[in-house]
């Protein structure tokens, strides 16, 4: 065959579109030697007729097997713009961790949900025993317990060979019975050169105790006395060694009575203006 009768047999093919259903059925047909509707039925065809037949339809498909398959190897065109190479996915998820979970992002706080209780701030006991009203320091000082309220300072007269501290007391109702204390820290050469309070010196008895760790002057109100309503100050003095003293230890406790039952205020000393 010359190329003109191979480009003719390839558009043939290329165009031919066999209705191999058909095909099968007549040559069934002819093997099984019956008749075709389509032609006269005056008798079986001859075996070369069927031969001829089937050889033909083996051909075509042939032909159109070879064309397909020429048709389907054939390269597809290229284009002449390259595709754009498609962008990377981003992950949706937070990325994985070394042991292949995925890592939890700490989520934010709630907001305008209720909060702590603000800690930081020192609050008032309750009623004392004696069913009065009482506040407290941080410290853990309590410088008022009902009608009994009290301060410690530093007097500023001393020097850095001596001190005072005094303390100072306001009622807002007598008192049938008064204890003070004053526990100044030993914090070397502390000796103690006297006292004195506000209030008459023969309605208390006063003691000065020198202990391992600290001076202690106690003023005790005497049996069938009576501390008035105001203020009243009780002051203890010492000589120390040379140099300004750290008065952080020192301590003053006053447990008295009055007509509200028992009451108890103590604290701490604030440096001398």
């Amino acid at each position: 065959m010359n190329d003109e009768l191979t480009g003719r047999l390839r558009a043939a093919a290329e165009a031919h579109q066999p209705d191999r259903a058909r095909i099968l059925a007549r040559v069934e047909r002819g093997m099984s030697g019956a008749p075709d509707r389509h032609r006269e039925s005056s008798g079986a065809r001859p075996w070369p007729r069927v031969a001829l037949a089937s050889l033909a339809a083996v051909s075509v498909l042939a032909v159109g097997g070879f064309a397909v398959a020429a048709i389907v190897q054939s390269p597809p065109a290229r284009p002449d713009v390259p595709a754009t190479p498609a962008a990377p996915a981003t992950p949706s998820g937070p990325p994985a961790s070394a042991s292949g979970s995925p890592r939890s992002t700490p989520s934010a706080p709630a907001t305008g949900g209720p909060t702590a209780p603000d800690r930081s701030s020192p609050t008032s006991p309750g009623p004392s025993a004696s069913g009065g009203a009482g506040s407290a320091r941080p410290d853990g000082a309590r410088l008022q317990d009902g009608p009994l309220s009290s301060a410690g300072s530093l007097n500023p007269g001393g020097n850095a060979y001596w001190a005072q501290s005094d303390i100072t007391l306001k009622t807002t109702q007598p008192l049938t019975a008064l204890t003070v204390e004053l526990r100044v820290a030993q914090t070397g050469g502390v000796q103690s050169t006297g006292s004195w309070r506000t209030l008459p010196a023969e309605d208390f008895t006063v003691t000065v105790q020198q202990e391992a760790a600290a001076v202690v002057y106690r003023w005790v109100l005497k049996p069938g006395r009576t501390v008035p309503a105001g203020q009243h100050v009780f002051a203890g003095q010492y000589n120390h060694a040379a140099g300004e003293r750290e008065a952080g230890h020192d301590r003053y406790r006053v447990d008295a009575n009055g007509g509200r039952g028992a009451l108890s205020v103590w604290g701490g000393f604030t440096p001398a203006r």
